[in-house]
């Protein structure tokens, strides 16, 4: 078939043996500057020589910048007029008749190509769900008016969607009642997915059952009693109307539901507090509202240990900063098997401020046993935040300690993942929930702690492992987890530890390298080392 057929330049490439960076070169080619900087060169497909890159202006590409949703993303591509928008309706238009031919030959059914293409390939969505969220008789009249079929590459559409359009059926998928429906051409009517009965599908019940929303949380009623706090920003950040909805989460659920998920259907869980504001506010100077802004970070972690409800946080894939402190202090954290989690403000100059320095400390004295070696067990917890350690795996976070016995358990299957937490919900209200009583016997090392914490951080600095900043951060969360200027160990609450923690986080934001660190990661999204 002429369009599996390889253009000449693919196969002069593979003759002169550029097939990719292993080999050297392929489309790209990495070279150094003058100065001896790293510049990496594009391939001009006519000449085959290269040439440096040229930035494109695409009115398109402008346009999705700020669009978030990958659906209403798909609708402004296909719209635009520029060469950009032109490319993606050359790929797609082609593709659309291409996997309607393939229907029932390699797949009784179109939803399980794109099952495939997501689960096999990483599509966002399916070629199916793209049309969909193109329109697909919208999409039918511009492939008609825009003549892109080439003859003998891709053929028409097939027969059976023109006959699910005539039938006047507008999509292939549709929600009835929370669940997902197919068209199946051979009935011509919709029919439930097979196998996703059982699931919890947020888009699918948001319409129906959001109970309450702002601009970065929705809460949606999952049924049985149970209430679902769904993040709603961008990467999942935590910010203002987060804080917001948490607490509006809480309030709801203790007056007329009997548990609370934290879970959502997105990307990642969370990547953690919104530095943006952060910056911002340490730039500006402003200290009052610095403090405000963490004592609510703080307030709203204790809120979720101590509400009169359970709470299961659902975290998967990403799950940094102020989201694995969260998590943490949740009743129960039901996670998907690729997790990465961590504490991870270390490479912003900063030390974990919304309740994850107290919890370590809370965890590491739970740790002590008698005849131990106390201040080796304060080691371990302390670099786990020091060193921004993150997890790899599920099991992986239980090592690190982000995870405790017995208030955990993993998921294999991510789309089982708010099923499986809505299941623990309920389990907890049924077993007779109480909220847990707030922690006064946390034992702190004083200044026995200190001494380990200063003398490592003066030897990595003076072995040239850590830079001067790194040392005053060290110092900094030592402070917070061995208690202070204690002169014994000593038993200490959780108050009086989240106190230590957001004072040694706004000294830090008042330190001009930590505003470099915040700046750059805006700015690059890379940790600087300063």
């Amino acid at each position: 078939n002429a369009i599996f057929r390889l253009p000449g330049y693919i196969q002069e490439m593979v003759g002169r043996k550029w097939l990719g960076e292993k080999a050297g070169q392929g489309f790209y080619r990495k070279v150094k500057d003058e100065e001896g900087n790293s510049v990496i060169l594009v391939l001009d497909l006519k000449t085959l020589e290269y040439r440096p890159q040229e930035k494109i202006k695409s009115p398109t590409l402008a346009a999705i910048k700020d669009v978030d949703d990958v659906r209403k993303r798909m609708k402004v591509y296909a719209s635009g007029t520029d060469k950009a928008a032109a490319l993606f309706r050359a790929m797609h238009y082609p593709l659309f008749e291409y996997v309607s031919r393939r229907v029932p030959e390699i797949a009784d059914d179109f939803f399980l190509i794109d099952d495939a293409m997501r689960a096999g390939f990483g599509w966002a969505l399916g070629p199916f769900e793209i049309w969909d969220a193109l329109g697909v008789r919208e999409t039918m009249d511009r492939m008609k008016a825009e003549e892109k079929r080439i003859p003998g590459q891709c053929g028409e559409v097939a027969g059976w969607v023109i006959e699910m359009l005539e039938a006047g059926h507008e999509s292939f998928y549709k929600v009835e009642s929370g669940v997902r429906h197919y068209y199946d051409y051979r009935t011509r009517s919709y029919r439930p997915i097979p196998g996703k009965e059982n699931l919890i599908i947020l888009d699918n019940l948001r319409s129906a059952r959001t109970v309450w929303k702002n601009s970065g949380v929705t809460l949606i009623d999952l049924g049985d009693g149970i209430l679902n706090v769904e993040f709603r920003t961008k990467m999942n950040t935590i910010g203002g109307d987060v804080i917001q909805g948490l607490h509006q989460a809480i309030e709801l659920a203790e007056r007329d539901f009997r548990g609370l998920v934290i879970g959502n259907d997105g990307a990642h869980f969370s990547a953690g507090a919104n530095i943006g504001l952060i910056f911002m506010m340490a730039a500006e100077q402003d200290y009052d509202e610095l403090n405000l802004a963490v004592k609510q970070f703080q307030d709203t972690s204790m809120r979720l240990r101590y509400s009169a409800i359970p709470v299961v946080a659902a975290p998967f894939n990403l799950t940094l900063g102020g989201g694995c402190e969260f998590a943490m202090h949740a009743d129960f954290v039901q996670l998907h098997a690729e997790t990465y989690m961590g504490l991870v403000e270390f490479g912003v100059g900063v030390i974990p401020g919304g309740g994850g320095t107290k919890e370590f400390a809370l965890r590491t004295s739970d740790e002590f046993r008698t005849g131990q070696i106390e201040q080796q067990v304060l080691r371990e917890r302390f670099l786990t935040i020091a060193q921004a350690k993150v997890s790899t795996s599920a099991e992986e976070a239980a090592e690190l300690g982000y995870l405790l016995p017995g208030r955990y358990a993993v998921s294999i299957n991510r789309s089982r993942l708010l099923a499986d937490a809505k299941a623990k919900a309920i389990a907890l209200a049924e077993a007779g929930y109480t909220k847990p009583v707030p922690r006064t016997d946390i034992k702190v090392l004083g200044r026995q702690g200190l001494g380990i914490v200063y003398a490592g951080a003066a030897s990595m600095r003076a072995g040239n492992y850590i830079s001067d900043h790194d040392r005053l951060i060290s110092e900094k969360l030592g402070w917070v987890m061995c208690g202070g200027d204690l002169s014994a160990p000593t038993e200490v609450s959780e108050q009086y530890l989240l106190d230590l923690e957001r004072e040694a986080f706004l000294s830090l934001c008042g330190e001009r390298k930590t505003l470099e660190r915040l700046q750059h990661m805006l700015a690059t999204g890379k940790p600087l080392r300063n």
